[in-house]
């Protein structure tokens, strides 16, 4: 999706390297392992760090740093399997090395960190580690208090109902000393400034736009380590978050770190998958996208597009909300991996959200309420609905194949007359009565208002689905009326939206005093009309389409990918002939979606594998998929990670894997037959 207003040259936003969360509390941390998102108690909302910057400093013989300066040298990843973020910081002018291990406990909310301090000097040393927290409580910086408690040996921040509490242990010792404060407010920055001389001064309580900073000692043998634990509960009240310290102090960060590995290794073990020819780093990227795919649902239902703060910088706005469309084509990938346990509460989440009239609106909160829009109900042409179309259609797409693969008779039915009926006939009658299109609302881009290729093969995709459901339930008045809905709706596509001396499908197009205006910008989103099965892959008029955008919307430089549609302006480098946009990983999969639905033999899944391998190539080094690519660069912009860039890499890899399988049967039994001629 793309922010309104949002035109950057040269410029982009620093993605989040590292993801942490269980449903409830999720935790973001930059490349530099600053922490700079906190969301609890929903996953998107609200993030009570707001991108500032909560850091880890290093004091020792009379030299200090933040983990963010250049003097360090940093390796940030995940262990294997895992939602355990593991990091190295390797620190030559001190002569300090730290190993990093921490996660979000998979039940319990709690942050883990635990970290083991290598000195790599031949002598004796006292290491004193700092940790900062700058926290916007329900993202304001007004009315917070921070103390400290005696009785919990800890820091604790809280406002409301909202309660953070951070302590840690180093050697069998608590916090070596504390300092809470104001900060970004009459002239004061923060307690942080206040570790650099290597000692905290002690205040023991502020209030108002606070932070607060706590140090830990430890001795350190020549060329020898120790371990340090440090960990933040949070809660909805004091007791809440004294009795997760204390379940803490009881069982050790680490040991929960260990309960918390083995959890999340047993979570994606409950699938195997043979990844055939596909490369380990290909068939890792696989397993890091279900797990970061994770992070990114809240219990609640919501399936949260992004929740990388950072694009606050550029647009007062973010991705912390669920689009419906992205929900619902995370469900489909999600559905066919066989996790279909996270999808259910999606599909209610959809069910309380739909409008009366039987649509889904822009965006909405995790909480599901509605969220920011910049559709308008009003247009020079009069009231208008301010919606997407495609967002209704493909979620009643996405729960057919739901049912397809689950088979829960009980769960559909239960959703048939409070969502798949009223968003069914709302797509019968939201159309135009000449061409049998759907009638005009904005694009899957959100940029502008039109008819669209993409929007209406989704429509007939949800009718066509609307009419399973029916037919299933003995609903055979809606069947029909179903059915005839989208043969209207696919006639109207071959027949207004094919573009006869292009030899290629329109983007789509506008009704203007009465008359149709072709718009005929290359898009890469006309994918739609074989993917969600209006015409099969290997019809002529989609062969000549997706050829068309292979070759315009390819990016020419090294970094390679496939743009969204020509001259695209969202984070836009510059334009020129090798560049028509930049290169978005959604995109680039959906060619390689492609050419796997047309692949007969072995040889034609070569060109969708070196796609695969390109996304594996192109992620960051911690597995995180971002939106889109600096064209030139290969950096990437916008956010990261995009729950819908980890979401299509699965689809794209279940489908090659299912390609290569049949692929291989049809041999198998070619060969069998041939044994017996």
């Amino acid at each position: 999706m793309a922010l309104e207003g949002c035109s950057m040259t040269e410029v982009g936003a620093l993605p989040r390297a590292l993801v942490l969360g269980n449903g409830r509390l999720l935790v973001n941390f930059d490349d530099k392992l600053n922490m700079r998102d906190l969301y609890y108690p929903r996953v998107g909302m609200n993030n009570h760090i707001l991108g500032h910057r909560n850091s880890l400093g290093v004091w020792v013989d009379g030299e200090f740093d933040w983990i963010d300066s250049p003097s360090w040298q940093r390796r940030i990843g995940y262990e294997d399997d895992t939602l355990i973020g593991h990091a190295t910081a390797h620190n030559e002018r001190l002569g300090i090395e730290l190993v990093i291990r921490d996660a979000v406990h998979y039940r319990e909310d709690l942050y883990l960190k635990v970290i083991r301090v290598a000195n790599l000097r031949p002598h004796h040393r006292e290491v004193r580690l700092f940790f900062t927290h700058d926290f916007c409580i329900d993202e304001s910086d007004i009315g917070d208090t921070t103390y400290y408690d005696p009785g919990a040996d800890a820091i604790i921040h809280y406002k409301r109902d909202k309660w953070f509490l951070m302590s840690g242990l180093a050697q069998d010792r608590g916090i070596f000393q504390y300092a809470n404060g104001t900060k970004r407010f009459a002239g004061a920055e923060g307690t942080w400034r206040d570790a650099e001389d290597g000692w905290l001064e002690g205040n023991p309580i502020a209030q108002g736009s606070v932070d607060s900073c706590i140090s830990f000692q430890l001795e350190v043998g020549p060329l020898g380590e120790r371990e340090l634990e440090y960990w933040i509960a949070a809660g909805r009240g004091l007791e809440d978050v004294r009795a997760l310290h204390r379940q803490v102090r009881r069982s050790g960060a680490g040991w929960l770190l260990e309960g918390t590995k083995v959890y999340w290794r047993s979570w994606l073990a409950k699938k195997r998958w043979d990844f055939k020819d596909l490369s380990p780093q290909a068939a890792e990227l696989f397993k890091r996208s279900l797990l970061v795919i994770r992070t990114q649902i809240d219990r609640g239902g919501a399936i949260v597009a992004a929740n990388d703060s950072d694009i606050l910088h550029f647009n007062r706005d973010h991705y912390s909300y669920v689009w419906p469309r992205d929900g619902a084509l995370v469900s489909y990938a999600l559905d066919r991996a066989g996790y279909s346990e996270l999808t259910r509460e999606f599909y209610h989440f959809c069910r309380r959200g739909i409008s009366q009239g039987g649509y889904l609106l822009h965006k909405y909160h995790p909480d599901g309420s509605v969220g920011s829009s910049w559709h308008p109900w009003l247009s020079e042409d009069g009231p208008q609905l301010p919606i997407q179309e495609d967002e209704t259609a493909l979620v009643v797409f996405a729960l057919w194949h739901f049912y397809e693969r689950e088979r829960d008779l009980d769960f559909v039915h239960s959703l048939y007359g409070s969502l798949v009926k009223p968003a069914a006939d709302f797509m019968v009658s939201y159309r135009d009565r000449k061409t049998g299109l759907p009638l005009e609302s904005y694009d899957l881009w959100e940029e502008r208002r039109g008819v669209f290729t993409f929007t209406a093969s989704a429509v007939w995709a949800g009718l066509k689905a609307a009419a399973r459901f029916a037919r299933l339930f003995g609903e055979t008045g809606d069947q029909a009326k179903y059915e005839r809905a989208a043969r209207e709706v696919r006639d109207g596509i071959l027949q207004h939206l094919w573009v006869e001396d292009l030899q290629r499908f329109a983007r789509g197009l506008a009704f203007v005093d009465g008359k149709i205006v072709l718009d005929t910008t290359l898009e890469s989103s006309l994918y739609g009309l074989h993917a969600f099965g209006v015409l099969p892959a290997d019809d002529p008029r989609v062969k000549s389409t997706i050829s068309q955008i292979e070759e315009g919307l390819t990016v020419k430089t090294s970094v390679g990918g496939v743009a969204r549609y020509e001259r695209d302006y969202y984070f836009a480098w510059r334009h020129h002939a090798d560049v028509p946009g930049n290169p978005w990983f959604i995109c680039t999969l959906w060619l390689a979606d492609w050419y796997i639905a047309i692949a007969r033999t072995k040889a034609d899944l070569k060109r969708p594998k070196e796609i695969i391998e390109w996304c594996a190539k192109r992620a960051l080094p911690s597995g995180l998929m971002p939106e889109q690519l600096h064209p030139v660069t290969g950096e990437p912009l916008s956010v990261a990670p995009l729950t819908w860039s980890h979401s299509t890499y699965i689809l794209t890899v279940l489908k090659y894997l299912q390609a290569m399988r049949e692929i291989e049967e049809r041999a198998r039994i070619a060969e069998a037959w041939h044994a017996r001629s």
